[in-house]
């Protein structure tokens, strides 16, 4: 693995996965400074989630490093940016700076599920328990066009914007191979698509 060092923007709920891309609004004046510093160097920013509250929060260990492909600067110092994925990483330590926002001290993942494939049975798995789970939520969902993913960008794209929790989403990053990553999938949305929107929120924590 590879050491490097990453600024960071900590936000809950939001993951990205190498090659997926994330869009984003930025209006925070640290997270301006971010971007702004970014656009300067390398063009990259490393998401990942804060596990706990308050303005320092500590950091869940594994996130994921995104270039910035696209950006529309606003008059104001607002940035819309879409993010894509490039690789994951784990955090070795937070780093003392100056800067408004944080940074860390990582190692980078070698990102090799690319070429990774489901088996029959695990892709219609998927395909299956993605339509229960999107008719239990009551979303429409272009099904001719998800039967023509591949697997590696039908896995990703739903462990990426599967409206389950911050724990969830976390796990889903962390788990290595597409095969752990999808058998996750199929155990969240049949856990979390049997509570409606009446119920009260359900967690995995």
């Amino acid at each position: 693995m590879t050491t490097q060092r990453i600024s960071i923007f900590p936000l809950t709920g939001a993951i990205i996965f190498p090659s997926m891309q994330l869009p984003l609004h930025i209006f925070e004046p640290r997270y301006r400074d971010l971007v702004s510093d970014s656009l300067a160097r390398d063009r990259k920013i490393g998401m990942i989630q804060p596990n706990g509250q308050g303005n320092q929060p500590p950091l869940f260990r594994v996130g994921c490093l995104a270039r910035i492909q696209d950006v529309e600067a606003m008059d104001d110092g607002r940035y819309n940016i879409i993010l894509e994925g490039v690789q994951r990483f784990s955090v070795i330590k937070e780093l003392d700076v100056t800067t408004s926002f944080r940074q860390v001290e990582a190692e980078l993942w070698d990102e090799d599920e690319i070429g990774e494939t489901l088996s029959l049975g695990e892709r219609a798995s998927m395909e299956i328990e993605s339509r229960r789970f999107a008719e239990s939520q009551g979303y429409s969902v272009d099904w001719a066009a998800v039967s023509q993913l591949d697997d590696y960008s039908l896995v990703n794209a739903i462990a990426q914007i599967a409206p389950f929790d911050f724990a969830a989403k976390q796990a889903l990053l962390e788990a290595r191979g597409l095969s752990d990553r999808a058998d996750t999938i199929v155990q969240l949305m049949q856990f979390f698509g049997r509570h409606n929107s009446s119920d009260d929120r359900v967690t995995l924590q």
